[in-house]
């Protein structure tokens, strides 16, 4: 099992379908398409939660742009693809989010972006369309890759997907363990962990994945 550190920002993983670059921000570029994948971003969900009396903290969104930004900046895709869970819940059309992301998609208007939906978007609603993101339904297809938001088979295609937010517990010498989100593919579906920083995790099993990366940072 390989680790995704930042001695070593991308892997590229070669496959039947196309190269895939598994990168350190918790994404993945598409090399042959100029396309950049995250899963899972649910900004807003700070907010939901605080709306509901629970004390979190604020400034996850903005951190989730600034790391878009970032990914965006490294790697200059011409396409970036939202794979579901976009906005956390109808919360998150709140004017505060709403003027941060358009802000945001203002320094970013030659990138062509998609958001396929997943299940927290059928409940949140499709963004703005000033925000002139695409809204598509999964699976959607680009070249020989499908794209979902939920893990599941399209015969002749590999699916690329979120919404399980897969973690994986290492166990070191002694007691040291550590949980780290990871990349986990099986049976023709690539699971991406979640992108947004106020998110759980899913544990998976490596030794039953084709393959298994963790992401350290």
């Amino acid at each position: 099992m390989q680790l995704l550190t930042s001695a070593q920002p991308v892997c590229r993983k070669q496959t039947p379908f196309g190269p895939i670059d598994l990168l350190l921000g918790r994404a993945v570029l598409l090399p042959e398409h100029q396309a950049l994948l995250v899963a899972d971003v649910h900004l807003g969900k700070a907010a939901t939660f605080r709306q509901l009396g629970v004390p979190v903290p604020a400034g996850t969104t903005q951190d989730n742009l600034n790391r878009l930004t970032a990914l965006m900046l490294a790697h200059q895709p011409a396409h970036l693809v939202f794979l579901g869970d976009l906005l956390h819940a109808r919360a998150a059309h709140n004017p505060d989010l709403l003027q941060a992301l358009a802000a945001w998609r203002s320094q970013h208007a030659a990138v062509g972006m998609t958001l396929v939906r997943g299940n927290h978007d059928d409940r949140a609603g499709d963004p703005p369309a000033s925000l002139n993101i695409a809204v598509v339904d999964e699976p959607w297809a680009m070249g020989r890759f499908s794209l979902c938001h939920h893990p599941q088979t399209v015969t002749g295609q590999l699916v690329i997907a979120g919404h399980v937010h897969p973690v994986v517990h290492l166990q070191g010498k002694g007691r040291d363990r550590a949980r780290l989100p990871c990349f986990h593919c099986e049976a023709g579906v690539l699971t991406l962990p979640a992108f947004g920083t106020f998110t759980g995790g899913h544990p998976v099993k490596p030794d039953a994945a084709d393959w298994c990366v963790p992401v350290v940072g």
